[in-house]
């Protein structure tokens, strides 16, 4: 599909929940702004931080647990350290057994997206790595964060 017609990165208003992060000094790359690298990292850290915060996530022990299957991003605008970042995240896609998230990575106060991001995870049991469903409870938990595609 040609960049003229993708369909244009969401807006701040179509974010349900928002994480803000600082930009670090190793953020930057030869070129002179944040590596597309760091993108994805806050994409983790954010997902995770919610998932925990709400009590979904227990890293040690919990079960299921997610594993990364698949991200991606689409950049429109340079961000450079100093400059904080404030990320949006949603529901995308509620599936069986897997979650979609989209993100949006603005900076501080600005209403068009710099970059935006999706992260999907396939639930499986912690002993054998087989895909389980997403507990119910966690479907309750996740639909918070705005309608989905089922």
């Amino acid at each position: 599909m040609s960049p003229a017609a993708r369909a244009p990165l969401l807006p701040r208003s179509a974010y349900v929940h928002w994480h803000s992060l600082p930009t670090l000094w190793a953020d930057n790359d030869a070129y002179g702004h944040v590596n597309n690298t760091v993108h994805y990292r806050w994409f983790d850290t954010v997902v995770n931080s919610w998932l925990i915060a709400r009590g979904l996530l227990d890293i040690a022990t919990g079960d299921p647990i997610g594993l990364v299957v698949e991200t991606g991003c689409r950049y429109a605008g340079s961000i450079t350290y100093p400059d904080p970042v404030e990320i949006g995240l949603r529901l995308d896609r509620l599936g069986g057994s897997s979650v979609t998230y989209r993100l949006g990575v603005f900076r501080q106060g600005d209403e068009a997206a710099a970059a935006e991001g999706h992260f999907t995870h396939v639930y499986v049991d912690r002993a054998h790595r087989r895909p389980v469903p997403v507990p119910a409870a966690w479907r309750e938990a996740l639909h918070t964060l705005g309608p989905a595609v089922e």
